[in-house]
């Protein structure tokens, strides 16, 4: 929808006008220190000035005429440039003008002053905005802003857009990177895993026997009827089952990377739901703070994929401490099949991280648990840092503790049995699918 505002905008002088003027001054001074008679030559360079500063103002461009329609998606998603567009029309004649957009809601717009020249037509400015939380984000305004023939005066103008775009969790950046993954990782493109002949529980097909098998897959039935020895060839299992457990407190709502936590989690989670569920496995996801928030209950198939997308657009950032307790028991309650439970979360330190690794320990009691957390690159830096300062020293000191604390924590939680995944945002998803592969090997859930 194209929004217009009639007046003028307001005006001002330009860099080059104010070092025009203080270059003049003493010029203009000179001849009143050599005779106080000369002070007219003060009022006349005084005159001068708002002489050429007036008539640069009559003669400059008029922007009260200009028009401004956004031309884009009304939906982003999180973490991913998006290229729009705002068309701009003018109705008088040619003019010369930069241009800003004002943005709200965690949105960036990356190089969003451009300079452009409108001939009394449409013109397109395009703007790359990149979403740094979910949610509804707003283009509140463009800035347009042009000189005169001289450069002396300004003239800028706010031009109201008020435009609602909804961002959402990257779904488009997910299911890339996973076919990606397909398509380098041994993995028929969009389709599945192979299916680890050797390896699993599942029959696959008998063949005949040769040394170095493992005697104890010798079929003797289907060997006394074919007179020879035949050995049965194993697959690992399809139709098993993945929750993913997705931590919406206060420290998941952190920023990492310019993006909250949570939204670096819920990218992973879907990488892995789009993987899990063309190879056939169930794939349900829950979200909690201090209680169970959201429950998608297991799907199959890659069709279902979009019931995942849709529960993960209604996780929120929450204020509320995760209480593991709760959440971990209904989780438990809901679920008693044996099942991979993939808990996305984060802590600080050993005392804060107590309950949690209590409950995930009883939670791997009965069913297989993976771990993820997140790693801030920024504290590794510190803590490799050499300082310079004594405020530098207590930089490295709280880093390496931190990272310390950190690895207590991880080494307990292995010490239960659970699996864990500590990496940067960058690296949680290729870590993540790994390790699940890995444990669907080895017949774990």
């Amino acid at each position: 929808m194209a929004r217009r505002n009639d007046d003028s905008g307001t005006i001002s002088p330009t860099r080059r006008a104010v070092l025009v003027l203080l270059a003049g001054v003493p010029l203009a001074l000179l001849p009143a220190c050599v005779d106080r008679a000369l002070w007219t030559y003060w009022l006349a360079f005084v005159l001068l000035d708002l002489v050429v500063l007036g008539a640069d103002l009559i003669f400059g461009p008029r922007l009260g005429r200009i028009e401004a329609a956004y031309e884009g998606p009304e939906r982003l998603f999180v973490g991913e440039a998006q290229t729009v567009r705002l068309l701009l029309t003018n109705r008088d004649n040619r003019v010369t003008l930069r241009a800003k957009v004002d943005v709200s809601g965690g949105l960036d717009a990356i190089d969003a002053t451009e300079r452009l020249r409108l001939d009394g037509g449409r013109t397109a400015l395009r703007l790359s905005l990149r979403a740094g939380r979910r949610g509804i984000s707003r283009l509140d305004a463009l800035w347009v802003r042009a000189c005169g023939p001289l450069g002396l005066i300004a003239r800028s103008r706010r031009i109201p857009l008020a435009t609602r775009l909804h961002v959402d969790p990257n779904f488009l950046g997910a299911g890339r990177d996973a076919i990606e993954y397909f398509s380098t990782n041994n993995i028929e493109p969009g389709v599945r895993v192979e299916r680890y002949r050797g390896d699993g529980s599942e029959f696959d097909h008998l063949q005949e026997y040769a040394p170095g098998f493992d005697i104890r897959t010798i079929d003797w039935k289907a060997s006394a009827r074919h007179a020879k020895l035949f050995a049965r060839e194993y697959r690992a299992e399809r139709n098993r089952q993945v929750i993913l457990a997705i931590d919406s407190g206060r420290l998941m709502g952190e920023p990492l990377e310019g993006i909250a936590r949570l939204d670096h989690a819920i990218r992973a989670a879907l990488i892995l739901a789009y993987v899990s569920l063309h190879v056939g496995d169930r794939v349900g996801l829950i979200s909690f703070d201090e209680t169970l928030r959201h429950y998608c209950a297991p799907v199959r198939g890659p069709s279902s994929i979009g019931a995942l997308n849709a529960v993960a657009s209604r996780i929120e950032y929450s204020a509320h401490e995760t209480n593991y307790t709760l959440s971990l028991l209904e989780l438990a309650r809901r679920h008693v099949r044996r099942t991979l439970v993939v808990v996305m979360t984060d802590f600080v330190d050993t005392i804060t991280a107590e309950l949690m690794v209590e409950n995930l320990s009883r939670v791997a009691r009965r069913h297989s648990v993976l771990f993820v957390s997140m790693k801030d690159p920024l504290v590794e830096v510190e803590e490799s840092s050499r300082p310079a300062d004594l405020l530098g020293l207590h930089r490295t000191v709280v880093a390496s503790r931190l990272l310390q604390e950190r690895e207590k924590v991880l080494a307990r939680l292995r010490r239960q049995g659970i699996h864990c995944i500590s990496a940067a945002p960058g690296e949680i998803s290729a870590r993540l699918i790994d390790e699940y592969l890995k444990l669907k090997r080895a017949e774990a859930f």
